[in-house]
């Protein structure tokens, strides 16, 4: 599905319009549309580990979030081999709205309770 950027993705504000595409329950792929890059990897956090966090307020009125909407979240992972070596960035969540099309990254500021680069796990492995 097409989603439209409502808060760009750090380091790639130009990216105006993404695809993304489950692989599986765990991954997903990230592509900038009508350009070649970026394209990333990501892992649905939840399961990885217990995830929760409030949405702030700005990213609830860009993306048009209530209770009843129907939300994706998935955190970038840098991919190395082997994966247990991999990383994911738990601190800055990609929100998805299923309802409207969609999208934001923002940065949890809860300070210490997720990091930029926890090495990946299965959540009954944590």
């Amino acid at each position: 599905m097409v989603y439209e950027v409502k808060k760009p993705i750090l380091g790639f504000e130009d990216v105006l319009k993404v695809e993304l595409e489950e692989i599986d329950a765990l991954f997903s792929t990230l592509k900038a549309v009508d350009q070649e890059y970026p394209s990333f990897t990501l892992v649905n956090p939840y399961q990885l580990r217990d995830y929760s966090f409030e949405i702030p307020k700005d990213v609830q009125v860009l993306l048009d979030i209530n209770e009843n909407s129907n939300i994706l979240v998935y955190n970038i992972v840098v991919l190395h081999n082997p994966m247990t070596e991999s990383v994911v960035n738990f601190k800055a969540p990609l929100i998805f709205n299923k309802d409207n099309g969609t999208m934001a990254q923002f940065i949890i500021e809860n300070e210490g309770l997720f990091t930029i680069g926890e090495l990946i796990k299965a959540k009954d492995a944590a």
